[in-house]
């Protein structure tokens, strides 16, 4: 599997979970903020979270492949079919953690209630390296008091890094609200806030 200097793909697991377009596959990716879970359904993902904290749960050596469950030595496990759109978000998350790349073009499928939709959708929106105020979220869903309206959209988002919720902090520049932990959300925005003047658009 590929190599690269700020993330790691590890593995893929097919599931036997059936969502509306077919089987769901899984895939653990090692990033420098843990190992992320993503899921993907026939084309699109529909989950990316977090699977614990680092360094704990990160593969210690690169280019080992690892399933979750069995570790093979030196030896990489054997690789599975991967699911194209799992493929393509790998590929877009090793860009985004090598700081090379400012948005995600992977199909998504996103469950959810009209009202969170449209706030993922502004979420989308907010330009690397910045940060919108919960407010900021509400009055561009044209409803400035639903801020814990927004807030529990924002929790409730499916895929973390790709539509992101990180973006979103307090109206007085505190960094609240994150489920994936705070250090975490620091993290993204510092990484971001660093390559945003020579990253393409």
């Amino acid at each position: 599997m590929k190599e690269t200097a700020r993330g790691k793909r590890v593995a893929t697991m097919p599931s036997e979970v059936m969502c509306g377009n077919g089987h769901v596959a899984k895939l653990l990716y090692a990033s420098p903020v843990g190992v992320l879970e993503i899921r993907g359904c026939a084309e699109e993902v529909i989950f990316l979270g977090f699977s614990g904290n680092p360094p704990e749960n990160v593969p210690e050596k690169q280019g080992v492949t690892w399933d979750g469950m069995e570790r093979c030595g030196d030896s990489p496990l054997r690789k599975r079919e991967l699911l194209a759109c799992l493929e393509r978000c790998a590929q877009e998350l090793d860009e985004y953690f090598d700081g090379t790349r400012r948005t995600f073009s992977v199909p998504l499928c996103l469950a959810g209630t009209p009202f969170q939709r449209r706030v993922w959708d502004v979420l989308r929106g907010i330009p690397y390296g910045e940060t919108f105020s919960y407010q900021d979220v509400a009055r561009a869903v044209g409803n400035e008091r639903a801020l814990r309206a927004v807030g529990g959209a924002n929790n409730r988002n499916p895929v973390g890094i790709l539509v992101p919720c990180h973006r979103v902090i307090g109206k007085d520049g505190r960094l609240v609200g994150y489920g994936g932990g705070l250090w975490r959300k620091e993290w993204l925005l510092a990484h971001e806030r660093s390559h945003a003047e020579k990253v393409r658009p």
